[in-house]
Formats: structure tokens, C-alpha cells, sequence
């Protein structure tokens, strides 16, 4: 009884449970403040529903995803008083004016510093259009450019990728930079704790960013007190505080780790014991990373200081980041690279809109990791004509989740994907969290970006483009063993499944872009 009523308490005290008290609270008295007024008052009533049906033609006329507009047209025309209270409070995918102004202006000032080769875009036009097509729109509408000077390292696991981040941290000199959406205790967390005290006492700066959402429920007791103690430097993105506000749907998902300005890591490990496997929740954590070497490490560097002074309210000199100041050696060639950022604050989904220049561009394959299917039209009919068109697509999910109901959300676009030539593979040991394309044995990209509605509109994300590195093949072979691992659903496991689940599905796939 007493470790029940301490459980309870702890929850009550909790700081998750009290901030979304407050909002609920905030969100029931505008509700029934209008719900009285609309039951007192015909005339409020009649306007209330004249109001919804003037916001369904607003939201019709957005520049956003058509499945985006139908959910919030049938919330809003069904229930038009707390469909109207509900778009107004979480409806909007964008960030506040003057929130996006004081980025915009961040973004502007690390601009200048990211400079294009145009060697490297005169060699990759000459060696491949299809991929300097693709690096051409990351330069354009990402505005980030293309390297020759840098060497890829794949991942196929979140423990192999730390021993090499734990190897690196290890040889800092100038900086660290660490941007992560997860931060939780463990073996991981505790290990990354110890280098940084000791780098911190050899003169390195360290800097964090983390996402307050991401993390309000893992964030060990006492942690930004501990990085005070030790001298990191800390940043938290979007603080969850206690007031309906918009800002709340969007979250920094990216996940970057900078040494010296020379080594970055990025894709799908947080730090969390999970990710190494060092804690089992589903099964067996398959996750997948990407280290960078060389120039290509600059535009990483861009990525945080950008966010940092975003948050911070800072600027800084930029350039006393620039690796060639610290690190003299030649920089290894391995094909092409081309990290990128994608950013909820403009019309452009380009972490969408790279996957679907890669399903496009593909002749014979392309195989995809994702622990999540929550795609739109032009997603699912890029990959059906692609494998219409007789490219290899298959696409592998988790077979153990860890949400259910989106899992049962993912598994609802499998029918019709079959049915037009896709193969589908829910990995047996237990859950995928990686993020990979790689097609035709010239074209990958791994890093942070899942096939759900959140990541590929409301989330700031990023990733590497690669043509020709080392790393595509390491993603093929990766993609070729974890397919033997999994099961491949058939036509039969989608028809068979129960009238009630079936609903259910059909319910979610509705809703699918709010979840």
C-alpha cells in the first residue's frame, strides 16, 4: 500500500503530470466558457458554427499536406465548437512570427559561412545527373552544400556507433557539440558524463541541446545541475510550459554529435540505453547511425550553432569553429556528401522531398528502414509506381512496436502497397528505429527523418545524402541481412486481420496526421 501511494504521489508531483494538468485545465475553461455562451445564447451558437465552417475554408487554402486539411475538416465540421478550440491551440504546423523571424535571422547570419565548391558540383554533374539533380535541391531549397573532401562510416547498431562517438569524444581538443531529441540515465548517458567533466578540465567547451518534450520524462534528477557542476554549457529547445501555445507540435528530433569540428555522427541514437542495447523494452533495439569525416563535418558544425543561438539568443564568431584551424592534415575523398537540415519553418519538406527524389531516381532497387508508415498520397503512389515500374521496393518495420496504436496505423498501409508490387518486412527480433534509404548501389541517406507525418512536417530533422561513399554499400548489406531477419507480410496477414482491428485502423488513418 505504501509503495503504491509513493508511486502515486510521484506521478502527481510529477512535472509531465502537472504541466499537462495546467493545460488541460486552460483547454477546458476556453471550451466551456464558449459551450455556455453557445447553450445560453442561439446567436453564439449560429456564429460558433459559421466560424467553423469560415475555418474549414481557411484550412482548405493552406499550403499544407491535403491529409493534414481532411483530419482537421472533420474534426472541425463534425464538432465545430471543440474542433475550432482544438485547431486554434495545436492546428497550426508553423512556428509564431516572431519565433520564426528571430530564427530566420540566425539562419541568415550561419548562411554566409556555408560556402558551395563548385569543383564538387562540376564533378558530380559530369559523373551522375540523377545525383547532382538531388544535391542541387538540397543546395537550393535546404541550403546545404555538396563535399568531396570527406569519408562516411555506417552504422548498423546504436552500440557499435557509441564506442566509435565514446573513441572521438575521447580525442577532443577545441569542442564538443551534442544535440540530441532523448536524454535519459544509464550506462550511456553515465560514460558521455565522465568524458565531458574530464574535457572540460582540459580547457574543451561542451556544448548540449536537447529537446524538452523529448526528454520530459527521462531527464535524470538533478542533470542540468550536474552540467552546471562539470562547466557543459546547456540549451533546452521549446521548453513544455504550462500554456496552450502552438510551438508545442514542434520538436527538435535531430540527433548530432561534433568533435573539433572534424568527426560528426547523426541518425537514429539517442542517448538512451536502448539505443546500445545496454536495456531491453521491445526486443532486440535495431537502430542505424552514420559518422562523417572530413569537410562535410562544417555543415553539422552550422546545424548547432545555428540552433544553439536560436535558443540562446546569441551570436558568435563562427569561424573559430572552422576544423582547418585546428586539424591540418588532408581530408580523405569517399564519393560524395552532403548533410542536410530540414526545418518546419518554411513550405519545404525536404527530408520528404529527398526520399522522394531516391524513389524516383531508383532503376533497380531501393530498400528502406522505418519504425514508422504514416505517409501521404504522394508518398504511397512514388513507391507503388516504382515498383509498378519494376524496381525491387521493399521496406522493412518493426515487428515488436513501440507505440501501438501507431503500429497498428503502419500496418493499415500495407494492403494497398502489396497489392502494387511493394514488399513489406517487419523485422523479428524487435523493433527498427533507423532511418535509411539506399538505392541501386550509388544513392543513401541515413539520419533522423521517419516516414510519419511529425517528422516530415512539424519536426526539425537531419540527415546525409551520399553518392559513391563507402557507406552506400554498408547500408545495402546492412539493408540485405535485417531483411533475412524479418518476416515478409503477405496479402493473406492484411485480409485476415479482425473486423474490429480493421475499424480501428480505419478510424486512425483518418486522424493519422495529428498522432
Amino acid at each position: 500500500m505504501k509503495r503504491q501511494m509513493k508511486k502515486i504521489f510521484s506521478i502527481m508531483f510529477n512535472r509531465v503530470f502537472m504541466v499537462a494538468v495546467a493545460i488541460l485545465l486552460q483547454f477546458l475553461w476556453l471550451f466551456l466558457t464558449l459551450y455556455v455562451f453557445s447553450v445560453r445564447y442561439s446567436f453564439v451558437d449560429m456564429a460558433t458554427r459559421i466560424l467553423a465552417l469560415i475555418l474549414v475554408f481557411v484550412v482548405t487554402n493552406k499550403w499544407i499536406n491535403p491529409y493534414y486539411k481532411l483530419a482537421w475538416t472533420f474534426i472541425i465540421l463534425i464538432f465545430p465548437l471543440l474542433g475550432s478550440v482544438l485547431y486554434a491551440v495545436f492546428g497550426k504546423s508553423q512556428l509564431t512570427k516572431k519565433t520564426q523571424e528571430r530564427m530566420d535571422a540566425v539562419h541568415k547570419e550561419v548562411s554566409a559561412y556555408l560556402k558551395v565548391d563548385q569543383e564538387a558540383i562540376a564533378a558530380l554533374e559530369e559523373e551522375n545527373t540523377e545525383a547532382a539533380q538531388q544535391s542541387k535541391y538540397i543546395r537550393d531549397w535546404a541550403q546545404f552544400p555538396l563535399y568531396r573532401n570527406s569519408k562516411t562510416k555506417y552504422y548498423s547498431c546504436g552500440e557499435d556507433m557509441f564506442a566509435d562517438m565514446i573513441k572521438e569524444m575521447e580525442k577532443a581538443e577545441k569542442f564538443i557539440f551534442m544535440e540530441y531529441f532523448i536524454i535519459d540515465d544509464g550506462v550511456m548517458l553515465s560514460k558521455i558524463l565522465d568524458i565531458l567533466e574530464r574535457k572540460v578540465k582540459e580547457g574543451v567547451t561542451v556544448r548540449l541541446i536537447y529537446d524538452d518534450v523529448g526528454s520530459i520524462r527521462t531527464l535524470p534528477k538533478d542533470f542540468l545541475k550536474n552540467l552546471r557542476r562539470i562547466g557543459v554549457e546547456y540549451a533546452s529547445f521549446n521548453p513544455f510550459r504550462p500554456i496552450l501555445s502552438v510551438i508545442l507540435n514542434n520538436r527538435d528530433h535531430r540527433k548530432i554529435l561534433v568533435v573539433d569540428g572534424q568527426v560528426g555522427f547523426t541518425g537514429g541514437i539517442n542517448i538512451a540505453d536502448e539505443y546500445i542495447n545496454q536495456k531491453e523494452r521491445f526486443g532486440y533495439w535495431k537502430d542505424a547511425g552514420i559518422l562523417v569525416k572530413g569537410e562535410a563535418v562544417w555543415s553539422f558544425s552550422m546545424m548547432f550553432l545555428e540552433m544553439w543561438n536560436y535558443i540562446r539568443q546569441t551570436s558568435e564568431d563562427y569561424l573559430e569553429y572552422f576544423p582547418p584551424i585546428y586539424h591540418r592534415e588532408g581530408n580523405e575523398k569517399d564519393g560524395f556528401v552532403q548533410p542536410y537540415s530540414d526545418t518546419p519553418l518554411d513550405h519545404e519538406n525536404v527530408g520528404e522531398n529527398i526520399y522522394l527524389n531516391m524513389i524516383g531516381h531508383a532503376k533497380k532497387y531501393i530498400y528502406i528502414y522505418t519504425p514508422y508508415l504514416i505517409v501521404d498520397n504522394e508518398m504511397i503512389v512514388a513507391l507503388q509506381n516504382a515498383a509498378k515500374c519494376g524496381v525491387d521496393v521493399r521496406i522493412v518495420t518493426p515487428e515488436k512496436p513501440d507505440k501501438k496504436f501507431v503500429f497498428l496505423l503502419t500496418q493499415s498501409y500495407y494492403e494497398q502497397m502489396i497489392q502494387n508490387g511493394v514488399k513489406i518486412y517487419q523485422y523479428k527480433p524487435g523493433f527498427i528505429h533507423a532511418k535509411c534509404f539506399v538505392c541501386d548501389d550509388a544513392f543513401a541517406t541515413v539520419g533522423t527523418v521517419n516516414l510519419d507525418y511529425r517528422s516530415l512536417y512539424l519536426h526539425f530533422e537531419c540527415g546525409v545524402f551520399m553518392y559513391r561513399s563507402q557507406a552506400v554499400m554498408q547500408v545495402k548489406e546492412d539493408a540485405l541481412d535485417t531483411i533475412q531477419k524479418s518476416r515478409e507480410i503477405t496479402l493473406d496477414f492484411c485480409k485476415n486481420r479482425s473486423v474490429f482491428v480493421r475499424l480501428l485502423q480505419s478510424v486512425l488513418r483518418l486522424f493519422a496526421p495529428l498522432l
